[in-house]
């Protein structure tokens, strides 16, 4: 039991894709009004939720792909989440799903890369043989409750059971109660 209701962790599934969606643009923004889709996709909420969403379900599974989520519910309702994989290949399998949510949405994949390569050289990833843990967040409404702590550790459980012994955790600069 954590905070005021029941929780519990499962994997994200394919429906899941609108509330990963919400949790990656809110990883991405940390304390910020603006995060790398916003400035990638140059588009409003609704567009960059809509790309993220379909990013969530795509035939190339990415770190914004539900199969790599962890869900933290509240009495049976997403209440925070997480991407926890392994880190080689996460920087190409990205790309790759953004030129494929391109083409399906007649964006034009180059000019997203280089409006996000602002991120390039301030990005910090671990080593490709690390255990990833990337996007997470939580919402508003459940500041306070060990949500992300739990999920955190379950991530970390599930990279060692998976035989990593190294895992990274990114999150950006400035954002205190991430870095906490």
């Amino acid at each position: 039991m954590i905070g005021a209701g029941r929780s519990s962790i499962r994997p994200a599934r394919s429906d899941d894709a609108g509330f990963i969606a919400r949790i990656v643009l809110a990883a991405q923004r940390g304390p910020l009004p603006r995060g790398w889709f916003d400035i990638a996709l140059d588009r409003g909420e609704a567009e960059c939720l809509a790309f993220v969403t379909r990013l969530a379900v795509a035939r190339v599974r990415s770190w914004y792909h539900v199969a790599h989520f962890l869900i933290a519910e509240v009495d049976g309702v997403p209440a925070a989440a997480l991407c926890a994989m392994p880190a080689s290949g996460t920087v190409v399998a990205a790309r790759a799903a953004i030129e494929e949510v391109a083409a399906e949405t007649g964006m034009d994949a180059d000019a997203i890369v280089a409006r996000g390569g602002y991120a390039r050289n301030c990005w910090v990833q671990g080593g490709e043989g690390d255990w990833l843990i990337e996007h997470v967040a939580r919402q508003a409404s459940h500041r306070s409750g060990g949500l992300v702590q739990d999920l955190i550790r379950r991530a970390l459980a599930d990279g060692k059971a998976a035989g990593y012994t190294q895992a990274s955790i990114s999150f950006l600069i400035g954002n205190d109660a991430a870095e906490r």
